[in-house]
Formats: C-alpha cells, sequence, structure tokens
C-alpha cells in the first residue's frame, strides 16, 4: 500500500517541498530510504521504528521503500522523522490517508515517541503559502517560532500518538497564532547606554553618523581609550527592526539553530563579536553543508571585530564581497548557496603592535617597520569599503573625573531615526534602505553639490589619493550628514565634515 506525506526542508535561506512516498509490499522485512538522503535521514528508520512501537501501534512486517521527492536534491537533517513515521503508519492502514492532504509534518523522534523541536521551521513556513498547504504540524518546542507566519494553521504536538489522535478527530488541539508585531514594537531595553561614555564626543558623532547612513566605520587608538566600550554600545543607537527585518534575521538564526528566543523572534538588532581566531569559513560561512556565518549571523545588524589586524588575512580579504554586495554566495559542487549579509560593519584596532603610536602620554618603542608590517595587514582595497576612518584618543583626567554626562543612547537614537526615516522616504520603491547602499543611479539623483563642493573633493583627491570608492564614499556620508541637519542639499560644511573621516588614519597608513 503507498502512502504520501508533506514535508519541508530549505536550501540555504530557500524553502523546497518535500514528498515522502511510503510503500509498504510484500517481501523480507527491511527498510530502505531513497531520495538523496543523508546520514542522519538514514538514520531514521531505527528511530522511527523504535518511536511507532513504543507509541503502542504496530509497525508493519514487510518490506518498506521510502522515497524522498525530489530525489536529485540532498536531505539533511532529522525533521523528516516524523513525517516518515506517519507515512508507514498511513500505509500499513492505521492513519486514513484522506486527512493527510491538507498537512506538513515536520519534527524529530525519540524512541519513546517524543517529538523534539528541529531549527529551520520558519523558512518552511513561509513557503507553504506557495505550495498551496494551510495547516502545519510542529514540534511543541517549534510553536513560537511557527506561530509567528500569518494565515497558517499551526499546530504543536508533544509525541506522536496525540498526532495520530489529532487526525483521527480523538482529540482537539487549539490552533496557536500570534502576530509579529507584539514582538518588535515593544521598547528594547540594553544593558549599555552612551550616556556611561566620558569624553570622545567627535567619535560619538561619527557613530551617530555611522547608525544614520548604515556606514561602515572603523576605530584606530591606543589600549583603554573606550573603542570597545563605544562599539558595544553602538547597537543602541540604531533604530529598533521592522516587521520585515525581524522576520528576515529571525530565518537565518532559524537555519542556523541559533533561534533561543522564546518568543519564537528576534526582536533585538543582531550584535556578533567573533573572535580573531574565527576561521574564513566562520566569518563568511560554508561548510560541507553551508551553515551561514558570522556575517550573515549579523544581517540588519552589527558585526563588531575588535583588534582588527589580529584576524587572519584570508578572512578579512573575504569580508570584501559581502561588504560590496550585501550577501554571500557559497558555491559547491551541487549548487550556489546565497545568505543575506546586510550589516554594519564596526572595526577597532591599535596603531601599532604597542598601541602607543598616536598616544601623546606613552613612548612608541616600535620601529617604522615595525608599524608598517602591522598596519599593512588590513589591505587597501578592504579599507576602502570602510566608509568612515575616526581617530580615539586617550582620556585626559578632567574628562575621567568629571561628573557630567553625555546624552543617553534614546535621545541619539531618536535623531537616527528622524535620518533614517528620510531616507526610507526617498528611496520608497527602490531596492535600498539607507545612504550606505546608494548606487550611481541614486548618487546622481540625490547626491547633486554646489560648486563650493566640487572645489573641496578636488582638492581632497590631489592630497589623500581617494579612489573611486573612496569618493563616492564621502558623498555618501555627506548625505547622512546632511539628512541629521534636516538639509536637502549638500552644503560644503556637510564635505567637510565627511572628508575629515577619510583622513584620520592617514597618519598611521602613510
Amino acid at each position: 500500500m503507498l502512502a504520501k506525506v508533506k514535508s519541508g526542508s530549505y536550501y540555504g535561506v530557500d524553502p523546497y517541498l518535500v514528498e515522502i512516498e511510503v510503500d509498504c509490499s510484500k517481501g523480507l522485512p527491511n527498510t530502505v530510504i531513497v531520495g538523496l538522503p543523508d546520514e542522519a535521514v538514514k538514520e531514521s528508520k531505527d528511530r522511527v521504528k523504535s518511536a511507532i512501537i513504543n507509541s503502542g501501534f504496530t509497525f508493519p512486517n514487510k518490506r518498506i521503500t521510502i522515497n524522498l521527492a525530489p530525489a536529485d536534491i540532498k536531505k539533511e537533517g532529522v525533521s523528516f522523522d516524523l513525517p516518515i513515521a506517519i507515512g508507514i503508519l498511513a500505509a500499513s492502514g492505521q492513519i486514513k490517508q484522506d486527512v493527510l492532504h491538507d498537512f506538513l509534518f515536520i519534527g524529530e523522534l525519540a524512541l519513546d515517541g517524543m517529538i523534539r523541536p528541529v531549527k529551520g521551521v520558519l523558512p518552511i513556513l513561509l513557503g507553504l503559502k506557495k505550495w498551496k498547504i494551510s495547516k502545519i504540524v510542529v514540534p511543541q518546542g517549534n510553536h513560537c517560532e511557527a506561530a509567528m507566519v500569518p494565515h497558517i494553521e499551526t499546530y504543536p504536538i508533544h509525541t506522536l500518538k496525540d498526532v495520530v489522535q489529532f487526525l483521527h478527530g480523538a482529540i482537539s488541539l487549539e490552533c496557536v497564532k500570534t502576530e509579529i508585531k507584539e514582538h518588535t514594537e515593544n521598547d528594547i531595553i540594553y544593558d549599555e547606554d552612551f550616556i556611561d561614555v566620558k569624553g570622545q564626543t567627535h567619535v560619538k558623532r561619527a557613530l551617530e553618523i555611522a547608525a544614520a547612513g548604515g556606514h561602515n566605520i572603523i576605530l584606530i587608538g591606543p589600549p583603554g581609550s573606550g573603542k570597545t566600550m563605544l562599539a558595544r554600545r553602538f547597537r543602541t543607537i540604531i533604530p529598533e527592526m521592522t516587521v520585515d527585518e525581524s522576520l528576515e534575521v529571525t530565518n537565518i538564526h532559524s537555519v542556523a539553530g541559533m533561534l533561543k528566543s522564546k518568543r519564537g523572534v528576534v526582536s533585538q538588532r543582531p550584535f556578533r563579536s567573533p573572535h580573531h581566531s574565527v576561521s574564513t569559513g566562520g566569518l563568511i560561512g560554508g561548510g560541507s553543508y553551508p551553515v551561514p556565518g558570522e556575517v550573515s549571523l549579523s544581517h540588519n545588524g552589527v558585526l563588531f571585530l575588535d583588534e582588527f589586524t589580529e584576524f587572519r588575512r584570508d578572512a578579512l580579504e573575504a569580508l570584501r564581497q559581502p561588504l560590496e554586495d550585501r550577501e554571500v554566495n557559497i558555491t559547491r559542487i551541487k549548487g550556489t548557496i546565497t545568505y543575506p549579509s546586510r550589516f554594519i560593519l564596526v572595526c577597532s584596532m591599535n596603531p601599532c603592535p604597542c598601541g602607543h603610536y598616536t598616544d601623546p602620554k606613552n613612548e612608541c618603542r616600535c620601529t617604522p617597520y615595525q608599524i608598517q608590517k602591522y598596519v599593512s595587514k588590513i589591505s587597501g582595497p578592504l579599507l576602502d569599503r570602510i566608509d568612515i576612518h575616526i581617530d580615539v584618543p586617550p582620556l585626559e583626567y578632567h574628562e575621567l573625573a568629571a561628573d557630567t554626562q553625555g546624552e543617553s543612547s534614546t535621545v541619539i537614537r531618536r535623531r537616527v531615526g528622524i535620518a533614517r526615516l528620510k531616507q526610507s522616504d526617498r528611496y520608497k520603491g527602490e531596492a535600498i534602505r539607507s545612504n550606505a547602499y546608494m548606487k550611481s543611479k541614486q548618487m546622481k539623483k540625490y547626491c547633486s553639490i554646489a560648486p563650493e563642493g566640487h572645489v573641496l573633493l578636488k582638492e581632497a583627491e590631489e592630497r589623500l589619493g581617494l579612489s573611486a570608492r573612496g569618493y563616492d564614499k564621502i558623498l555618501k556620508v555627506a548625505r547622512t550628514i546632511a539628512d541629521l541637519d534636516n538639509c536637502q542639499d549638500i552644503e560644503p560644511y556637510h564635505l567637510a565634515e565627511a572628508i575629515q573621516y577619510r583622513t584620520l588614519d592617514r597618519s598611521v597608513w602613510n
């Protein structure tokens, strides 16, 4: 007897429908799984057999052939346990097949029949509408994540026995549903705040500009000047995520198996700070079974690379493509997987090996060769992709001892939010969200400057040797400064401030 059960999986973050065909026929008792299963899927036959028997059902003493269609895509993971068990019970006549038509099943089975949570539920749920499936059975541990998708009936269940009884109408289950807006519109409270930072007014200004326009930024200064403290508070001044942004981030974290929120949705902007020993694959993503890297896990958030020069050269150079394209393409023999990676890069570094090259209070003990070798770890093309370079000097005693407090993150975030709202209105209907993502077409339209501004840019190009990308970065940063000043046009003083954010690091690199 043949039975068909619907399940789903994903390739990258793109879902695809999997139809599980189970055939029970006469012959020597044996269970065979075909359709390019990986080891975890092959082992499911033993888990499924024990779960069926321990749940009080009969495992058919026949030849069982299980096909996972489409058969040309490799099936990975343990989420097919539950649909395979349902298929075997339906093929052996223990479940009526006509009740399976509208359902999709996902879940890992324990040997006693308990249903364990799995990763990647959200991207599969987002594909249900396309597949014209209206109901889904998921593990109880995934119910918060699954309930976020509208217009889908989600039924979280604990055990295999409960699933069978529910399908037969012996028990009733409440369809869980919640609105993602309930979890994204609440005020988010951070442990860090800019009000804790003393001094460094010009650095706070640079970080505000970076947050307002989505610009990458590098902080250069001696140890103890506050680089890490400032960077860790950076996300507190970025406006909260929209519903669409939150869903994008949750989708990636679901695929990576990192969705730990009890609410089933990532509401805070990601802040990822990998150690400098991270591999290229860990930073960018990849592996024999590709998984998202740090650049994708920080999507719509912040990627902070502390001690920038200590990272492996190949890992840093691999950042160039994600910074430019805002996505990562991982190519394998089986195909290409694309992960989104739209993030703000925040870096911090010392100006030399001992850290005191730009410190007026401490003598630098490094030779010119050591300094040059140290800073040359950051290539010119990579540095060119960082919009704002800012010097972070050591604090003076009067700044450390002062009782006055600076602006709070809430106040700064309010100004940043107004600037971002201007950009949202400006780029409405276009595939960009902030000034940092402008292409040539948008720059010609929104970055027109007066003749005085052209004089400034020409002088900057001659003195600094700007590349074409560096020239564009100055215009984009100037556009953001104008938005913060509520100016329609880019004035010469906006350009002057933007230019200085390309010059403060020249004493180090040259």
